[in-house]
Parts: structure tokens; sequence; C-alpha cells
């Protein structure tokens, strides 16, 4: 999508950023002002949050420093909503400060998103400031808007460098609330498009999801995700990325890679590993019959006589990856029968 219309609401944000920075002191209502302002940047894209805080910054840091009337010195320069918007300040004991004094909900996803992204702050203190009140400040949030905020966050956290474990637990307690995991797991269900299997599996790494898993397995709408459920269901695990580092494939001529690390935790339920194989292999897409393929080969020697049926029906999809699994199932359950079957003299 071009900048011009990811951006393209940007003159109204600013006007409203303006007219709230100045309300009480030119005249208008401070209600007003902050209702515009949330009706504003509720309207923004929330794919797009860098290019949007570097320009709230840049108002904030030019109100600042524009020149004070002698009139006005006895005035305060800022109302009290204002704090919403230095969570996007340039000053790092602003932004602390105000994650510490925030009271009452999010107005909006838009600066609940802003809230979380301090999470990968570049000041350990404002890392440390997020940790401590994220999860009130969620409790006390539409969870609508928290379950916007992690879709957001989710889908690329991965690559925050600047995130430590007691970082990923924080923003596992905010998927742990229990009305914002009802809301994430009915959104990550109905979810038509999007990174939706990498934000199932970041928000693997806490149990609130769990039991929603057979649910996703049968009948969520993108098959990536129904493969996803599957996977982490007859693995008996979750496995998401942590983050990348670098390995050198040749030092000699300076060329190397990031690769993903990974972490995992195994699953806090029990799961019927036939049943859930009979479901995969039924499935409607390619996508989710190519892993039903994949852990029949691996387990075929513990199915027993069940696997058989499994392998012939793969062996006739229409689906030319799956149909050829199928078949080397086929041989590789000819072959142990052979060496079964006692020879005659």
């Amino acid at each position: 999508m071009p900048m011009s219309d990811r951006l393209n609401n940007e003159a109204a944000v600013l006007a409203a950023i303006e007219r709230l920075l100045t309300a009480g002191t030119a005249g208008d209502d401070v209600a007003d002002a902050l209702a515009l302002l949330v009706a504003e940047t509720s309207l923004i894209p929330l794919n797009n949050l860098d290019a949007w805080e570097s320009i709230i910054r840049t108002q904030l840091w030019a109100f600042e420093r524009k020149p004070t009337p002698a009139w006005w010195k006895f005035r305060k320069r800022r109302t009290d909503f204002a704090s919403w918007l230095d969570l996007c300040s340039g000053n790092g004991f602003r932004r602390e400060g105000i994650i510490r004094t925030l009271s009452g909900g999010a107005p909006n996803a838009f600066f609940l998103t802003v809230a979380v992204r301090r999470l990968n702050d570049w000041v350990p203190q404002v890392r440390a400031a997020a940790r401590e009140h994220l999860s009130r400040l969620a409790e006390r949030s539409d969870p609508e808007h928290v379950v916007d905020a992690l879709w957001s966050v989710l889908a690329h956290c991965d690559s925050w460098g600047r995130m430590e474990d007691a970082d990923r637990q924080a923003l596992g307690d905010l998927i742990s609330i229990k009305r914002v995991a009802i809301a994430l797991g009915s959104r990550i269900m109905a979810a038509t498009a999007g990174p939706v299997t990498r934000i199932l599996s970041q928000a693997g790494r806490v149990l609130a999801l769990d039991s929603y898993l057979d649910e996703f397995a049968a009948a969520a709408i993108q098959p990536s995700v129904r493969a996803k459920a599957y996977r982490c269901l007859l693995e008996e695990r979750v496995v998401w990325v942590v983050g990348r580092k670098w390995r050198w494939t040749d030092v000699k001529w300076c060329e190397g890679r990031f690769e993903p690390v990974v972490d995992e935790r195994a699953l806090a339920k029990n799961v019927n590993f036939l049943d859930c194989l009979r479901m995969a292999v039924v499935d409607r897409s390619a996508l989710v019959r190519r892993v039903a393929a994949e852990f029949l080969i691996k387990d075929l020697g513990s199915i027993g006589d069940e696997a058989a049926i499994f392998a012939e029906r793969l062996a006739s999809d229409r689906s030319k990856y799956v149909a050829e699994r199928g078949r080397f199932a086929l041989a590789r359950l000819v072959v142990a029968r052979t060496q079964q079957t006692p020879r005659t003299t």
C-alpha cells in the first residue's frame, strides 16, 4: 500500500492533536477536542505505527518549542489527556512517567497499541514501566481494543530486538486475560486474511488458547490456521519464533543469513492422536492433508490397522504432493508386512 494511502488522514490527526494540546487556552472545550482526537486516531490503520509515532513525536516537539505569549505563561500548556500523546514523546522520562500514571482504560486501539509497543522501547526504564502497568491498562480497556493491539503486535514482535524474557511474559499476560483470550480466539477463527498463523504461534507462548485448538483445527476459515492447529495437536506442543540470530555461512566472503530462534512448550491438554489424524485426513484443504500425511508417515508403526486406511485415502488425493506421501506410506506398510511375514521353506 502506498505511503500516501496509509497516511491519508495525517492532516486531520495533526489538527486534532494541535487542538487538544491548546484546548482550554484557545477557548476550545477539552472534551470536544479529546473526542475529535479519539475519533481521528481510531481511523488509523495499525500496520504502520512506526511512521505515526514519528509524526506525533515531531508534532509534540514542535509544540513544546513554540514561543509562548506572555499572557499565556500562567496557564497550563497541556491538558490531562495530552499525556496519551506523550507515549510517543521523544523524552524517555515522559514516556515512563505517563505509563506509570495513566488511569482507566485506553480510549481506542491506537493508543493501546502504542502503549504495548513500549515493551520494545529503546529506554530500559520505559520497558520496565510497560511490564508493570500494561496488564492493569488492558484489564480496564475494551477487550476488542486489546485484541486489535495484539493483532498488530503479535504479527511482528519476533523482530523486536530489544524485548527480553520479562517483556515477552508481559505480552503473554495480556493474552491470558480471560475476556481478551475469548475475543482473540473468535478473531482467529473468523479471520479470512492476514498473518493469522503467525499470530496464533506467538499467542501459543501462554496456555490461554490451548482449549481452542480443537475448534481452530475443525472450523477456522484460513487453511493455514487449521494446519497450524492440527500440527500443535498432533505434536502435543506449541512452537513459536522468539527472534533471529546471525549465522555465518562463509566467513571468508562475509556471507551469512539470519535464522529463526524458536521456543516451545507442551500443550496443557490431552490429545487423542487418532481422532485428530482422522479429521486432518479428510480436511477440505490440501495444506491440512499434507500435515496429516507427514504425521501418518512419522507414526506409521504405532497407528495400527487404521494406518492402511489413512494411507489409501491419501494416496488417491487430488493433490499431487499428498498423493505421493500417501503412496510412500503404503509402500512402507507393504515392506513392514513383508518383514513380519515368516518365510516358509
